[in-house]
């Protein structure tokens, strides 16, 4: 009925366009689930039959592998670490963020923009590049090999991309909410909290996916900074499965399923939001 609706009236030239466009659309997904799929379906698989037939259904869906991953390698830790490292860093970097972008968007002083600029330079300048000087400010504070390394640092790699985002929505807030919610006996934090964060609902789902999928991925900075088994987060514990002479793909790719579900659920948790934000706000 909606495919009807939305060739009622088009022209030919109009429904070969669309009838082009959704094949594209469905091939462009087909190319995106497909591995993902493939990579589920060989979790179930011994490293025989996923070198022999890479493409075809595993002959019993035993979740043993699982049980090997979660238990018997230790990847419930690195679950652990990885949702402990993510989820503080977000809180912080969204708590952070949205205070400066507030403060940079809606007050003005002299040396306003100046403040932004100096937050839109941290997009510029990658960590990675100033590795040893971090490594040693890192190790003169004693926390090599401690979650807090690297969650300051996935902080500071964050905040300029949130501050960036979030002032620019801020700014387009009309300033008559503002006064109307002073009237109301509204301080400035009530007015950020209430008036403000809701209206941007929108840019925090984006901010939140934008910074939690690298902060989650990330394999170079925790390699660095946490060197024991205790602390090690999932990308580096998934690095244990590949031997100096041999890879248990098995294993690999049933790490990797588990990998990606914190991430999955959250594109579909935050998608439902961000849709949600674009309506709400000041209106009652």
């Amino acid at each position: 009925m909606i495919t009807d609706f939305r060739y009622r009236g088009a022209s030919t030239g109009k429904k070969l366009f669309i009838s082009v466009a959704i094949f594209v659309m469905s091939l462009y997904v087909l190319l995106i689930l497909y591995p993902l799929i493939n990579m589920v379906l060989s979790s179930f698989k011994d490293n025989r039959a996923i070198l022999t037939t890479p493409f075809s259904l595993p002959e019993e869906f035993s979740f043993s592998s699982y049980k090997t991953v979660w238990i018997d390698k230790g990847f419930s830790r690195y679950f652990a670490n990885s949702l402990l490292v993510t989820t503080t860093s977000m809180a912080f970097v969204l708590l952070f963020g949205s205070m400066a972008s507030y403060g940079i968007s809606r007050y003005t002083y002299r040396l306003n923009t100046l403040v932004y600029m100096l937050f839109l330079s941290g997009i510029m300048l990658p960590l990675k590049a100033a590795i040893i000087p971090l490594f040693l400010l890192i190790k003169t504070l004693g926390l090599i090999n401690k979650p807090l390394s690297v969650i300051l640092i996935f902080m500071a790699m964050g905040l300029p991309s949130t501050v960036f985002i979030l002032a620019g929505f801020m700014k387009g807030i009309p300033l008559e909410l503002e006064y109307a919610a002073k009237i109301d006996g509204c301080n400035d934090f009530a007015i950020y909290r209430r008036v403000v964060m809701p209206m941007v609902a929108p840019a925090i789902a984006l901010v939140t996916i934008y910074n939690a999928v690298p902060i989650w991925n990330d394999f170079f900075f925790p390699l660095v900074f946490l060197q024991s088994d205790k602390v090690k987060t999932l990308p580096v514990g998934l690095s244990t499965f590949f031997g100096q002479h041999s890879t248990n793909w098995s294993l690999l790719f049933t790490g990797l399923s588990i990998a990606i579900l914190p991430m999955l659920i959250l594109y579909l948790f935050m998608s439902k939001y961000f849709i949600k934000g674009m309506t709400a706000g000041a209106v009652k």
